[in-house]
């Protein structure tokens, strides 16, 4: 028998005593025990906010995310001690793929997230703001990370998902993490921590677990602290209704399981693929994880004219799905977390059964291949029927967080919204339809009860990740039931930890706090040119003042000749009345082209390539006659890893190109992207 440890302030620690002991599901045999009693949280956090948070605030963005890639690849040649530990939470193999690989994904894909993201341990928000006549007073926002930790209490379902997920953006955000998973399914979240530490990828103090029950674990939270929350509303809600947490305004997210749907549209009937897509996703949905999820689907809303055909081909391919062991070939679900989960999701079905009717499985026993029926925590799919759902509202009540869920009719599209929206606020839902228009109708009408809705259709099946898999790069969360949270998101998602702040200067102030160029900040002429000078001499503001070219008639005809544009602006001045131009105009492209001719030093230097343009405006007429000049600024700097060893040494230079007339005015702007080389791999 194991003891479960937690890793509090820098070593692994054995709580007093015995919380709670750990079972194998499958057979029921003891695998160990665990406790936190004793554990010192005041400490545990401060320890988390000075070690952990002072290190990760000193990284920019580009190297958080390169830690994040890092670990990511170094979990992943881990993984298959993962799975055999996984095996005793009841999980099959595609039950654990979806947590291990799953939550492994999440760190890779919030590590590509550093690309959006300066190369600064803060973020830079938006555009500045003019807050003066003569602009020598501007406004901006900066988001820094904030000074706390994030405590996580995540659900049993998902030990090792449950944790990644949430740290991948704290730590993204440069803020430490304190875990506590489950303490029934602890063990495998443990296993992945000792890997962690022994990496030493991440600073220390950026990562602390604890593996017991955790029994006041937020009760030293501060203002800076975040604490996110999985599992069950009831509880959610009561820890945040906590005076402290209140009172001194602590950030807390809450994603509670819901009573989440699937409506099958009128147009997909039998024979159709979307229908036969229907029943295998509800299908998957009822027993993928024996039916653990926050997001499977308890409600499966069907035409009244579909109900039987639902009924009858849900009931055939639940009857064919294998139950037990899943080390043995062919079971395709596994069993329930615990013994006290079994008890708790029979206590639901039995109430559930006092509005409607099992019309598929028994909430007493089930046939299991392998495994040990008494001892362990198997238990049956069950499908319900409901031929009232407006009238009969237990369902849109009471969830059994297992293989449990409800068959029942709609008359019309607006129904089957209503049904939807009876969930009282879900994570997710999901339309199965040929019929794009159907879809748009049920999207607008539930989407302000849903965090996320797929449509799924015979496009897009064979790529769609399905109803129940929240995706990094979207929000997981929902309103009302759901706990009105939000998790993820891309960048969303790592926002959430960081502080914005408005700032008020001069903009060669505002410039120099941001490390963007703003506009009106003092512009120092750059000596040599910059296209002399490697990614490291660069200054943010460093600006050339080219020479200048006065535009002609051939310039236009041959502009036009080599690319093709004969758009009657440039080529025809008759054509011109009505429109907002006086004469033939010079071609915008023409402009830039010629700002580049301008602004460039061709001889051979650091600058390797120019690979592409943003915010590219034209923002005055260029006629014939008018003399042109660029103001090219570096506006901001990025650096960038090595892909190999054999790979040149580099960063991303953004140029502000400013193009003017002899009035002085502005007539194009761009933000152009370069790489170039570092001083180490200069030739």
């Amino acid at each position: 028998m194991i003891t479960v440890k937690n890793y509090i302030q820098g070593k692994w620690v054995a709580g007093e005593g015995s919380e709670t002991t750990l079972y194998n599901a499958i057979n029921g045999d003891v695998i160990g025990e665990t406790s936190s009693l004793g554990l010192d949280y005041k400490e545990i956090l401060e320890y988390g906010r000075r070690t952990g948070g002072s290190a990760l605030r000193k990284m920019t963005f580009q190297e958080r995310g390169r830690m994040l890639k890092a670990l990511a690849f170094y979990l992943l040649e881990r993984k298959e001690a993962y799975y055999a530990c996984s095996a005793l939470t009841g999980a099959t193999k595609i039950d654990s793929w979806i947590d291990i690989e799953g939550g492994i994904g999440n760190l890779f894909a919030n590590a590509s997230l550093r690309r959006q993201f300066p190369d600064l341990p803060y973020y830079v928000d938006g555009v500045a703001a003019p807050l003066s006549r003569n602009g020598s007073f501007i406004g901006h926002h900066i988001m820094v990370p904030k000074r706390g930790v994030a405590i996580h209490i995540n659900a049993f379902n998902f030990p090792i998902w449950g944790m990644l997920e949430k740290i991948a953006v704290n730590l993204m955000a440069g803020v430490p993490a304190v875990v506590k998973p489950s303490e029934y399914t602890c063990f495998l979240t443990e296993l992945m921590v000792k890997d962690i530490v022994e990496s030493g990828i991440l600073p220390e103090g950026s990562l602390q677990l604890v593996c017991g029950l955790g029994r006041g674990i937020i009760d030293h939270v501060d203002a800076e602290d975040t604490i996110t929350f999985t599992g069950s509303a009831h509880t959610g809600k009561k820890l945040k209704a906590m005076p402290h947490i209140t009172e001194r305004s602590v950030a807390f997210n809450l994603e509670a399981d819901s009573l989440n749907a699937s409506i099958l549209g009128e147009k997909a009937v039998p024979g159709t693929a979307e229908f036969d897509l229907f029943v295998k996703e509800v299908s998957k949905e009822i027993t993928v994880k024996a039916g653990q999820k926050c997001t499977a689907v308890r409600r499966i809303i069907v035409p009244e004219s579909q109900l039987e055909n639902v009924q009858e081909a849900l009931s055939k391919r639940l009857a064919g799905t294998k139950v037990g062991d899943p080390s043995i070939e062919g079971v395709r679900m596994g069993a329930l977390a615990t013994r006290t989960q079994v008890e708790r999701v029979r206590a639901s079905v039995e109430k559930l059964a006092g509005s409607q009717e099992i019309v598929f499985g028994n909430k007493d026993h089930v046939d299991i291949t392998g495994g040990d029926s008494e001892k362990g925590a198997f238990f049956s799919p069950i499908l319900f029927r409901n031929d009232d759902p407006f009238h009969k509202t237990d369902v849109h009540e009471i969830e059994a967080f297992g293989p449990v869920s409800t068959l029942m009719p709609y008359k019309n599209m607006d129904e089957a919204i209503e049904i939807a929206r009876m969930g009282k606020g879900s994570l997710v839902s999901s339309i199965v339809t040929p019929d794009d228009i159907e879809a748009k109708e049920y999207i607008l009408g539930a989407a302000s009860m849903h965090g996320r809705i797929l449509v799924l259709n015979e496009s897009c099946a064979k790529e769609s990740t399905g109803h129940g898999s929240p995706m990094p790069l979207l929000t997981h969360g929902g309103p009302g039931r759901a706990g009105g949270g939000e998790e993820m998101g891309g960048k969303r998602g790592v926002l959430h930890y960081l502080q914005r702040t408005a700032i008020q200067g001069h903009p060669t102030t505002i410039t120099r706090i941001t490390e963007q160029f703003q506009v009106g900040a003092a512009m120092p002429e750059a000596n040599p040119h910059v296209f002399r000078k490697h990614f490291e001499e660069l200054e943010v503001g460093e600006t050339v003042f080219t020479h200048k070219h006065t535009v002609t008639d051939a310039d236009i005809v041959n502009f036009a000749n080599v690319s093709g544009d004969n758009f009657y602006a440039h080529m025809d001045a008759t054509s011109l009345e009505g429109t907002i131009f006086e004469g033939r105009v010079a071609h915008g492209y023409f402009v830039l082209s010629k700002a580049a001719g301008l602004f460039v030093d061709p001889k051979k230097g650091p600058v390797l390539l120019n690979y592409g343009i943003d915010e590219a405006r034209f923002t005055k007429p260029v006629y014939p006659g008018a003399t042109l000049g660029v103001r090219f600024t570096v506006k901001e700097k990025i650096d960038q890893e090595k892909r190999d060893e054999e790979d040149i040494a580099k960063g991303i230079v953004k140029f502000l190109v400013d193009v003017y007339d002899e009035t002085g005015e502005t007539v194009a702007l761009a933000t152009i992207l370069t790489m170039v080389r570092k001083i180490d791999q200069s030739a």
